[in-house]
């Protein structure tokens, strides 16, 4: 027997607003939980006197073995594997910060890293592609590398210039999330053509912006452009 909240609500009047007083509490929960769990996985390697820049260079090696899993068509257990590389990735600036460890070469190792994890991952894909004989998905997945690395530098030239240059949707974050659904449920060839469009509208989106920001001034002090 089904009922509908309208019923439920006629039969209990005090149960939809407990249910509804209790969401919020229930989900808060949850997150306070995983940050209590971060906090305290934080606290541990922190106390340990880890350098960061080690949690950094583990978390390549895990990308690299996500990139492994690609190549031989364990596109699953490669999601599964990216997740716990981004976890990773978001240890390691924590307890630099925990640490009072937080560098100007900490943030330039650390980019410069994931340039490499993320050109790892497309590499296990373009293995797997060219292995299967399918050139057209090789050309897509070179496409979309292309575009991943071209997001990352457009902003970098960008900021060289101007104050700040995040426009545009396709950053790391979501390409390794996009990778993530791909790999679980067997559509890695959709995502990659999202990946490589959207990545190519963001970079010229960047050009764009920046274009527009060093034509009004707003360049960085002792920049000098000539217009």
């Amino acid at each position: 027997m089904q009922f509908s909240c309208g019923e439920i609500s006629r039969i209990a009047p005090g149960f939809e607003t407990l249910l509804t007083d209790h969401m919020p509490t229930f989900t808060g929960g949850i997150g306070a939980g995983s940050k209590w769990l971060l906090d305290r996985i934080v606290g541990i390697l922190a106390a340990t006197g880890v350098n960061p820049n080690f949690l950094t260079f583990l978390g390549l090696v895990v990308n690299f073995a996500a990139a492994a899993s690609f190549a031989v068509g364990g596109f699953r257990t490669g999601a599964f594997i990216i997740f716990f590389a981004g976890f990773l990735d978001m240890l390691d600036g924590q307890v630099a910060r925990r640490q009072n460890r937080v560098t100007a070469f900490g943030a330039f190792y650390d980019s410069t890293l994931d340039r490499y994890a993320d050109m790892a991952l497309y590499m296990g894909l373009l293995v797997y592609y060219s292995v299967s004989g399918r050139t057209p998905y090789v050309v897509l997945a070179a496409v979309a590398t292309a575009g991943s690395v071209m997001v990352s530098y457009a902003r970098a030239r960008a900021e060289s210039l101007i104050p700040l240059c995040k426009v545009g949707f396709m950053e790391r974050p979501e390409r390794l999330v996009l990778l993530i659904i791909g790999g679980l449920f067997n559509r890695m060839g959709a995502v990659l053509w999202v990946i490589a469009v959207v990545s190519t509208i963001t970079v010229i989106h960047r050009i764009v912006y920046t274009w527009q920001e060093t034509r009004a001034g707003r360049t960085l002090p002792g920049i000098k452009l000539t217009l």
